[in-house]
């Protein structure tokens, strides 16, 4: 890590706030973890569907604190270089290690396409039921956040699902940015990253990452599948 800089640290407010302003949209009172490193700033935050999101800014950065999100998004608004109050006892997640490892890419444009249909079955399961019998929403959100998505397998013959959850980690932050021309793909791929037991998506603007079940043992599925 850096050393440590008075006040939050934070030169890259834009970028910062873009995160900030979606972060607290999803939870208006998410508290968030800034990380300096290498010069740079980490912003760490735990999204409702127990997705950790995470984007590197400009600024050396305070060293490790936590600070509730919408009062670091205050600062930033008015130019304010202060460190809001601090909230460490607050941050009560493991975060990935370092050292992780890109094992497939996967094209925006599909996470956009699986981030769109799992929105579209939402709205008419909530609409007309599930063969024909009415569910309720949270619970059909929940279910569509456990199903997974994607499978990529790696040369090593491992199988890393990913669930709804990343998708929707990296889509409802903005991480994806728009839909890319063709001549832009290649600067819009998603890795997929694998960093211990936690699996990530690393997209041009953040990363999601989540723990992987049973230490990547993972369960059949029937997905579209990548690798």
């Amino acid at each position: 890590m850096s050393a440590p800089v008075a006040g939050h640290g934070v030169t890259g407010a834009q970028d910062a706030g873009a995160f900030l302003v979606r972060l607290t949209r999803l939870d208006p009172g998410a508290v968030v973890r800034l990380r300096s490193h290498h010069g740079r700033t980490e912003l760490w935050a735990r999204l409702p569907w127990n997705v950790l999101v995470s984007r590197s800014v400009d600024g050396a950065g305070p060293g490790d604190a936590t600070v509730v999100a919408a009062d670091l998004l205050t600062q930033l608004a008015r130019g304010g270089r202060s460190l809001p109050v601090r909230r460490d006892s607050d941050w009560r997640w493991g975060l990935p290690p370092d050292g992780a490892r890109s094992v497939e890419r996967l094209p925006s444009a599909e996470l956009h396409r699986v981030a769109e249909a799992a929105a579209g079955t939402l709205r008419d399961a909530t609409a007309h039921g599930v063969g024909g019998q009415p569910v309720g929403e949270r619970a059909l959100r929940d279910a569509l956040l456990d199903h997974v998505a994607i499978v990529v397998t790696t040369d090593s013959t491992e199988r890393i699902e990913i669930s709804q959850r990343l998708v929707q980690g990296v889509t409802r932050m903005g991480f994806l940015g728009g839909r890319p021309s063709s001549e832009e793909s290649d600067l819009s791929d998603v890795h997929v990253r694998i960093a211990g037991r936690w699996v990530g998506l690393a997209a041009p603007y953040g990363a999601a990452w989540l723990p992987a079940a049973n230490q990547l043992g993972l369960r059949p599925a029937t997905p579209r599948t990548f690798g």
